[in-house]
């Protein structure tokens, strides 16, 4: 008989969670840096980006399932999702340094290019991304210590919006001395490598508690039944929507201070100017939020928590947009709300998609954490590449400029991207959580009887206790 393995503790939360920076990287320097490289720094039309980034989502659509189809079906000494982990980590940094590394070309030439890279980028992403989050699903039985995982990964996103904000923008102005398309080069060289070590981390960090069924059914008839359940569909419209609105905000950022608040990069405090501190808040936000999150989720029902952390979101982006251009620190004191609000729906989303797993196991028989998840991590791609492409359509639909005083409609087009979509957004993925039935009675009523389940079939005990964060 084989040993059980030991309860997860704080040392594999942490390397878990550490996993998390190699997306978070991408996100957050893709958010502010990827429209702005190629429109304002590679004269791409707008709206040519804005088209790109959304027909690669078309690619994901298959790819997302596929990848967390194949990871349920998986079968190796690491288990079924800590592989590729290993085996995704080199092309992961490889295709996403690609990105910014494009040589002089004319503007057609560098379209081309953002579609090569980002799509082989997304392969990549989707390849170690998906595993990565069905392996929360799997690091054990108990949906409070799932939580706690989630947590801690949140915890790590938040900090990679901090090394973004902070470190990242400091060193494209560092490194590019003047150049700045040269300085955002060598700095993704820098993330990418980071995220490399990251996924790196997570392999070594994790290991995988629920035994895998000995034989999955058909792929189809998985699907069919994900999208027939009304708790899958309630989370994935929230897990969509949300990052609409964070890369929406993100995408026009430098733009509504350069354009709309007349900034001009001068260090605001220490050595952050306006963007610098802009991010850094939105970061300490979310931080706070994860914290606050996966302190209640263990007290309240997570749809009432994520109904609760949009409206925080929603009145402060709107209490920000309503106030004077050079009302420094009061924006910048909104702009923690709105982190907190944002580091709220992304923790409880994820920890929401892997007991939607449990459930389905539960009720149906069937393990699918992988197909499950990877709809979280397609319904995120999908809102980061929309928010990120309606920045570049409303600004050619509203006379946008690169490097040209805007007109009143242009301007008005930026606030659009950067506060009034983004506010409006985040509504219908509060009213989905109506339809999320999965309560605290039932999820722990659940539990129970799939822990029993597994003790008579596997001769390996699995640890149910749920520890804390």
């Amino acid at each position: 008989m084989s040993k059980p393995i030991p309860a997860a503790g704080r040392l594999e939360k942490i390397g878990y969670g550490i996993g998390d920076l190699a997306s978070s990287f991408y996100i957050n320097f893709f958010n502010i840096y990827l429209l702005y490289f190629f429109v304002e720094l590679g004269g791409v039309g707008p709206a040519a980006m804005g088209l790109m980034l959304l027909l690669t989502k078309f690619f994901d659509a298959i790819t997302d399932p596929v990848m967390g189809a194949i990871g349920d079906r998986t079968r190796s000494r690491w288990g079924r999702y800590r592989p590729y982990l290993l085996w995704g980590a080199v092309p992961f940094g490889l295709f996403g340094a690609a990105i910014f590394a494009a040589p002089d070309m004319s503007k057609n030439g560098m379209l081309v290019w953002a579609y090569v890279t980002y799509t082989l980028t997304m392969v990549a992403f989707t390849a170690t991304n998906v595993p990565y989050s069905a392996l929360m699903g799997v690091v054990s039985p108990n949906a409070d210590t799932r939580s706690s995982f989630a947590a801690y990964r949140m915890v790590f996103s938040a900090l990679a919006v901090v090394a973004v904000a902070v470190i990242a923008t400091t060193l494209v102005r560092e490194l590019g001395a003047g150049d700045e398309r040269r300085g955002i080069m060598l700095t993704m060289f820098i993330i990418a490598g980071a995220g490399s070590l990251s996924l790196l981390i997570a392999f070594a960090s994790s290991r995988e508690r629920i035994p895998p069924a000995r034989t999955n059914g058909r792929i189809r008839d998985d699907v069919r039944l994900l999208v027939r359940t009304p708790a899958w569909i309630a989370v994935a419209v929230a897990a969509m929507l949300t990052p609409v609105a964070l890369a929406s905000r993100a995408s026009s950022a430098l733009f509504w201070f350069r354009y709309v608040a007349g900034d001009d990069g001068t260090p605001i405090f220490l050595f952050l100017d306006r963007i610098g501190l802009f991010y850094t808040a939105f970061a300490v936000g979310q931080l706070a939020g994860v914290v606050f999150a996966a302190s209640m989720a263990r007290r309240l029902d997570k749809a009432h928590l994520l109904i609760f952390a949009g409206s925080v979101e929603v009145a402060a982006i709107a209490i920000f947009h309503l106030m004077p251009l050079d009302a420094i620190w009061p924006q910048t004191i909104a702009q923690v709300f709105v982190g907190v609000g944002l580091g709220m729906m992304m923790m409880l989303a994820y920890s929401m998609f892997t007991d939607i797993a449990e459930y389905l196991d539960w009720s149906t028989g069937r393990q699918m954490t992988g197909l499950a998840v990877s709809g979280a991590v397609f319904a995120i791609k999908t809102g980061v590449a929309v928010g990120a492409a309606l920045p570049g359509m409303l600004f050619a639909v509203t006379g946008f400029e690169a490097g040209a005083v805007q007109t009143d409609s242009a301007k008005f087009g930026i606030d659009l991207a950067f506060a009034i979509v983004p506010a409006a957004i985040i509504i219908p993925a509060g009213v989905a959580m109506f339809f999320y039935k999965l309560d605290r009675r039932t999820i722990a009523r659940f539990e129970g009887e799939l822990a029993e389940r597994r003790m008579q079939s596997e001769p390996t005990p699995f640890p149910s206790a749920p520890d804390t964060l």
